[in-house]
């Protein structure tokens, strides 16, 4: 099902057409508006006459998040505050959060990516979709909840958390699609499993999943547990918020809606465009945005685009899943680590839950690295050798990974904390 043709299956040359135009007439209003972007601008010798073509994007300065920071609450706009009908937030743990705002034509637009999204993943009208984001500051929620209605399915706003009305509305009103966070899927079928409700006896077939990276191992783990076809939605934001871009059912990247959001790969250390199809930084300019747009803004995650049509027939440029954020990266003993290579890992052993918790500390001038592990109920038995063997395995597979030595240690099932939210599964007690 496509919900709209002529943009997502634009040639190259029709999209690059679409995009250089858009950005044009967005440099120019960025400039003419905003003092904190017209300064950056200048101070690169640049005037909007410079933005000719899409050619010209890399011309432009960066955006970064502390540069939202910067300018809290509203320095970032490009319209009066009458013309703003609706603010978000990020949900940043330190300091003040990041502001977004938007005009009533950008709630529609946000309105029409997120329903592209939903129909790319086999979502329709007939559909009752439970949005399990949070509502509020967060844009998750709304973002997901708008985009449903505007599709013409049925939307049920329950917010994050209460697990088990979750599942007695799955129940009672036929949820046939599930919208939240991947880690939060995996505790709704742990709780579903302890009531002896299978999935067969729920409505339920696809899930719409994001927020927080995951990897296909988990997903495979969310399918089997759940049966359901499992889609990640990307978004963030300070681009939009959910709908950025979505999965098909193919399953074979994200389709970025690159007529309002054109993305760009750099290097993070270099900051220069790499090469189609390597691996680096993903950077998104708006280009339809009223209220905030934004002009090369770092995501901090790490992917590379997909340039070939789908076999869905669409030929939106793709993003792969993302491998994880630079700032999630951790160096630990001078090796590159990300949470995601742990969770593949355990993820292809049978023993143990998709659970984990890894503590970094610093022994005077050595890191060391625990890991806590839920094993299987079935599997964590009082025999100390069959634990041990275990525990042995899994610091192998995980060493021979990373290419470090960590301390494994296995829990029982449930001792890690459960959340509605984005799963915390570092914690870094080290004083860098």
């Amino acid at each position: 099902m496509i919900w709209n043709e002529k943009i997502e299956c634009a040639s190259r040359d029709e999209m690059d057409a679409i995009q250089s135009e858009r950005l044009i007439q967005t440099v120019k209003r960025i400039y003419h508006s905003n003092e904190s972007y017209r300064k950056k601008m200048q101070e690169k010798g640049l005037v909007p006459g410079d933005i000719n073509s899409i050619r010209d994007i890399s011309k432009l300065p960066f955006t970064i998040k502390s540069d939202l920071r910067d300018n809290y609450p509203f320095g970032m706009f490009t319209t009066p505050m009458s013309e703003i009908v609706r603010v978000h937030a990020s949900s940043g743990t330190t300091g003040k959060p990041t502001v977004v705002g938007y005009t009533r034509n950008d709630l529609q637009m946000w309105a029409e990516v997120v329903t592209r999204s939903l129909a790319m993943a086999g979502v329709h009208k007939n559909d009752i979709v439970q949005v399990a984001y949070g509502y509020g500051l967060f844009t998750g929620g709304l973002g997901l909840h708008y985009g449903t209605e505007n599709l013409g399915a049925t939307v049920i706003p329950i917010s994050g958390g209460n697990t088990d009305k979750q599942i007695l509305l799955m129940q009672d009103f036929g949820t046939s699609v599930i919208a939240c966070t991947p880690s939060y899927a995996l505790y709704l079928a742990e709780v579903m499993k302890e009531m002896g409700i299978t999935p067969e006896s729920l409505n339920l077939r696809i899930g719409i999943f994001g927020a927080e990276p995951w990897s296909e191992n988990m997903r495979k783990e969310i399918e089997t547990k759940l049966k359901i076809k499992a889609i990640d939605i990307y978004g963030l934001s300070e681009v939009i918020g959910p709908g950025v871009s979505c999965e098909c059912e193919y399953q074979c990247g994200m389709h970025v809606m690159e007529d309002h959001f054109i993305p760009e790969i750099i290097n993070p250390e270099t900051l220069e465009p790499v090469e189609h199809g390597e691996m680096g930084e993903l950077v998104f300019s708006t280009v339809t945005k009223e209220g905030m747009p934004i002009l090369r803004y770092r995501t901090r995650d790490l992917t590379r685009l997909i340039y070939d049509k789908c076999e869905c027939g669409r030929t939106l440029v793709r993003m792969e899943k993302c491998l994880g954020r630079t700032d999630d990266m951790l160096i630990i003993r001078g090796v590159n680590v990300f949470p995601s290579q742990i969770e593949t890992v355990l993820l292809e052993m049978s023993e143990t839950e998709p659970h984990y918790l890894l503590i970094i500390d610093r022994e005077e001038t050595l890191d060391v690295v625990n890991l806590m592990v839920e094993v299987q109920e079935q599997f964590f038995s009082d025999e100390i050798k069959q634990l041990e063997t275990l525990r042995k395995k899994i610091t192998d597979r995980i060493q021979s990974t990373l290419g470090i030595s960590i301390r494994v240690k296995l829990v029982e099932p449930k001792t890690i904390e459960r959340t509605a939210g984005k799963a915390k599964r570092v914690i870094d007690n080290r004083k860098i």
